[in-house]
């Protein structure tokens, strides 16, 4: 009985830590908060950039090319700007570099499907959107790396900066604190074709078109949501009244 009771009070003592160490296990880089947007204009032009850079590598292909109808692009526009040649309109977007390829071509690890991205990186520190946006305006010169770029949010990813002539290049200054830890701070060694503002501003187009994308009914979802709140309450007062009707003979 006594080992039962020690036992018990050792899963207490778990369950009362369990918190903290999820709070431990959330630390890592902070992040910024992404300026998403809604506006088609915005979304049909983080379309296009995903669509000609992002796609060299990465596949979204729980998405087809007619689906971003929905944001403002005519078939026509799809076909002429962002189809290629050997795709028709209601394919998915894949891309036609092999996994085993891609595992050669990148450190054994192939580039990821990122239809869902910004939903799979949610987590205590922000969105997956946050993530996203903080992980493209944080690539540094680092000439260990085999591809000579190194990442704040995702240390030793095997992704080159492929926005770099826009961007620029950043080389990072590391602080030691004398409690052990290390901190980054990125400093513009060489201006890109953009400003920091026009940079940022086309990330965030490129980070909302992905949101979008990993959830194209969420408008909808939503606005269905608030009249089922709506239709709840109702019932819910019609069903209290019923009950007051049914039982005041009782009381």
């Amino acid at each position: 009985m006594k080992n039962l009771i020690v036992h018990a009070k050792r899963l207490l003592a778990a369950a009362l830590l369990a918190p903290a160490l999820v709070l431990a296990s959330a630390e890592g880089p902070q992040l910024d908060k992404a300026p998403l947007s809604k506006d088609p204009e915005n979304l049909k032009r983080g379309a296009t950039i995903f669509v000609t850079t992002c796609m060299a590598c990465h596949s979204a292909s729980f998405m087809r090319y007619n689906k971003l109808t929905e944001i403002g692009f005519t078939e026509a526009e799809i076909k002429e700007k962002l189809l290629p040649p050997d795709k028709k309109v209601g394919d998915l977007m894949t891309i036609a570099m092999r996994p085993q390829d891609a595992k050669k071509w990148f450190g054994g690890v192939a580039p990821p499907d990122l239809t869902l991205v910004t939903r799979q990186r949610n987590s205590e520190l922000g969105s997956g959107a946050d993530w996203v946006y903080t992980y493209l305006r944080t690539f540094y010169r680092d000439p260990t790396r085999p591809n000579g770029w190194n990442n704040v949010v995702f240390p030793g990813a095997g992704m080159p900066h492929v926005f770099w002539e826009l961007q620029g290049e950043q080389t990072a200054k590391i602080t030691k604190h004398p409690d052990g830890t290390e901190s980054i701070e990125l400093v513009l060694s060489k201006p890109g074709s953009m400003s920091a503002q026009e940079y940022d501003k086309m990330v965030a187009d490129v980070v909302s078109f992905m949101q979008w994308m990993g959830e194209p009914i969420a408008e909808k979802r939503k606005s269905i949501g608030i009249w089922v709140m709506i239709y709840l309450a109702v019932f819910f007062a019609l069903a209290y009244a019923l009950k007051k009707a049914y039982w005041k003979d009782v009381h």
